[in-house]
This record gives structure tokens, sequence and C-alpha cells, in this order.
């Protein structure tokens, strides 16, 4: 053991890693496999968005919980690296420089896909999370792990008991208690997606001692050849979240020139996204049953193929409004039959 192993806290150890030549290699790692787990669902989101997978893949069954379980992973690697970074002492410049860099490339996302997507930009992602997340995790950085775990517990049952009409208006959007889920191709609002990054806040709190004390008692540390890759791009990471989309985009599209997607069929459309519509309002009714009906009523009614050529406004049509509506009173008696 080396003199300055021998000498060398805890908590200055960890430090070292988090701001030192020195870095935790596999937080690293970790945090370039989480890139790679993102850019592939990023892949699976652009195919459907070109029309190679069916609509509604990307949000909905495993691959939506697949995004959830990157975006958690994300976060509470955020809460681990806050604790390495600011303890024993916190260090303003270097927090505020790390927020900025965040807070500037959420910034940019916002603006991209402002002009890309209007009807569906990210107004508040997983950067702006991370950005919010990691101010409210400054005070929780002298407070005992255990209170960490706590408000974690507490963030993530909030949606679930305090939803509120007042939070609907979009200047509350990113609270995450509003009762209609604002639409956005990225929607990550502080509650509930606060809970993993105090998660991570407590575990490094709780942990990270232990494993420094372990690594200054042991003569080295083993590379294995599979972490060098990934931690280079942890330690890249923002800047790979923001130019891999773009990439990733510009290939599938270059590649639909010259194999075209085939043409979706427009009521395997319209179903996934009635469910998908029906589903965020939480309307207490079958979903299934009422879209089913909704698309057999417009059929019968010779509706269908105007709705689809954006003929007929859905919100002002009086007969859409008689098909809805009878179709919620068939969904909540159970008498509604799926569509073809």
């Amino acid at each position: 053991m080396s003199e300055h192993s021998a000498t060398t806290t805890p908590e200055a150890q960890m430090r070292t890693e988090a701001t030192g030549t020195n870095r935790m290699v596999l937080l690293d790692a970790l945090r370039g496999l989480a890139l790679v787990a993102m850019a592939l669902y990023h892949f699976v989101w652009d195919l459907e968005f070109f029309g190679y997978v069916a609509a509604g893949t990307a949000g909905t069954g495993g691959w939506r919980m697949f995004a959830r379980l990157i975006a958690s992973s994300f976060l509470f690697l955020a809460g681990y690296s806050l604790v390495l970074g600011q303890l024993p002492k916190l260090r303003p410049r270097a927090f505020a420089i790390r927020f900025a860099k965040i807070a500037g490339a959420a910034a940019l996302i916002s603006i991209g896909t402002w002009f890309a997507f209007p009807q569906s930009f990210i107004f508040f992602g997983i950067l702006h999370a991370i950005a919010a997340a990691s101010l409210v995790g400054l005070l929780f950085l002298k407070l005992p792990a255990a209170v960490s775990f706590l408000a974690a517990a507490v963030a993530f049952a909030a949606p679930l008991y305090l939803r509120s009409s007042f939070f609907d208006m979009p200047a509350l959007w990113w609270v995450g208690l509003s009762e209609t889920i604002p639409r956005s191709n990225d929607y990550v609002p502080l509650l509930p997606w606060i809970a993993p990054f105090l998660l991570g806040l407590g575990t490094a709190k709780l942990l990270h001692p232990l494993f420094s004390a372990r690594r200054s008692r042991s003569a080295g540390t083993r590379k294995h050849p599979w972490m060098t890759p990934l931690a280079f791009g942890g330690r890249h990471s923002l800047l790979i979240y923001l130019i891999h989309q773009p990439l990733l985009i510009a290939a599938v599209y270059l590649f639909s020139l010259a194999v075209p997607a085939p043409a979706p069929d427009p009521a395997r459309v319209y179903l996934l996204n009635c469910e998908r519509a029906c589903s965020n309002e939480n309307s207490g009714i079958s979903c299934s049953a009422f879209c089913g009906c909704t698309l057999a009523g417009l059929k019968e009614q010779n509706l269908f193929d105007d709705l689809n050529l954006g003929k007929i406004d859905v919100n002002t049509d009086e007969r859409i409004a008689r098909i809805a509506g009878q179709c919620t009173m068939d969904a909540q008696s159970g008498e509604a039959q799926s569509g073809d």
C-alpha cells in the first residue's frame, strides 16, 4: 500500500476519481453502455418515423419499458456523479460549468426539435431533467443517504396521488403532475423522474466510500478491454447525445431514398394512435374496444378516408362526436367490438 493511499480518506478519493486523471472507469463505462442502449432505441424510433416498423412500436410494450430503463440509468448515474464531484466540499465553479453545459445542451435540443417537430418538440426531456435534478440534488448532498431514498420514494409516488388540473398549464408541465399528458418526443418531468437521480445520489453516499477504501487497499485495478470504448463514450456522453440522433436520422433518410418503406395500413395506424391517446387520457374505459368501435363507425359512415386525408376536423365535426359518444357508452357497457 502506498503512502498516498494510506493517508487518503474515502471522501477525498471520491473527489479524485470524479475530477482528476484517475476517473472511475466503471462509471464512465456504464454511462457509455447507457449511450449504446439509447442509440439503439432511437434507431428503432427513426425506423418507425420513416415507416419501416409499425406505428407505435417505440412508444408501447417492451420498447417503452426499455426507454424508461435507459432514462432511469442516466439519471441514476447523474445522481451518483454529483456526489463524486461535490463531496466532501461543494465546488460551485465546477458545478456551475457542468450545469451550464447540460442546460445549454437541453436548450439546443428544444430549439432544434421545435423546428423539426413543432407539434411534439422536446420542452423537458432527459437533459432538462438532469439539469433540474442536479439543482435539487444540492439540497441532499449533506443529508444522510436514507433521506435521499425516502425522497425518491415520495417522488415516485407523487404522480399517482397528486395529479391536478392546476398543473395542466404549459408553464407547469415540467413538474409532472398534470392530468393531461403533454405531447412531446421526449417527456421526462421532474416527478417522478427525480426518483432515480436521488437513488443514485443516496447509493453513492452509502456505498462509494466503501468502494474507494477497497480500491485504496488494492495494488491496482485491472481494466477489461470491453470497458475502453464504453468509457471513452461515457467521458464524452453529452457530445455523443447531441450528435447521435441527427446522424441516425440522416442515415435512415438516405436509406429511405434508395429503399422506400412500404405504405402503412391506415386502419392499423388509426388504432395505434387512438389507443395511445385513449390511454393517456385515463378515461377508465377499454381503449381497444372504444377505438375498434370508432373505426367501425367511421368506415360505416364513409368518413374514414376523409379523416385520413385531413378533410374532417375531429374537434368540431358533429358526426365524429356522435360516433365517439356512442362508442364511449358501448365500451363502458362492454358492447363495443374490436374493428377489423
